[in-house]
């Protein structure tokens, strides 16, 4: 699993996490990029009013586009705002969007937005290249998790 670079810079502000998509697909890498947005979407991002769960991105035209992300209305812009469920440009380079549309062809692999914050001042999207699970992978990573819960209980209970 590729660590994003973002993941180590301190300086940034997480507004939203997909945390479901970890339980649900294997991330193969992960990539920052920017996304192009009206004001009024950004002033409801710094509120915290979006939500990440079942979106995706799709490569179009040479293009990615991020459906399915609900960014609330910001309600001081009145009947100025924005359309809440509209799809939403990612800024990536063309070299990265060709590499992406290579791997994306290939059978069981999407995209999928991990986190969205602010990084000096600008919003960024995680995008990670994931590839589902299936409901046996689902079951053993909750034993897994369940098995080292019980360890470090255990441990903390013999320490303490």
């Amino acid at each position: 699993m590729a660590q994003n670079k973002a993941a180590k810079d301190a300086d940034y502000e997480l507004v939203a996490e997909n945390r479901k998509a970890r339980h649900d697909f294997f991330v193969e890498e992960a990539l920052e990029c920017g996304i192009a947005l009206l004001g009024t979407e950004v002033k409801a991002l710094r509120a915290h009013k979006v939500n990440l769960r079942n979106s995706y991105a799709r490569i179009r035209r040479g293009e990615v586009f991020l459906t399915n992300v609900h960014i609330g209305a910001y309600a001081p812009a009145g009947q100025f705002g924005h359309e809440e469920e509209r799809d939403r440009k990612l800024l990536i380079h063309r070299r990265e969007i060709n590499r992406l549309w290579g791997k994306v062809r290939e059978r069981g692999y999407s995209l999928v937005p991990m986190k969205i914050y602010f990084k000096r001042g600008r919003v960024k999207v995680e995008l990670a290249l994931v590839r589902g699970k299936h409901l046996y992978d689902k079951r053993a990573a909750a034993m897994k998790k369940q098995t080292r819960r019980e360890i470090e209980r255990e441990l903390k209970r013999r320490s303490g």
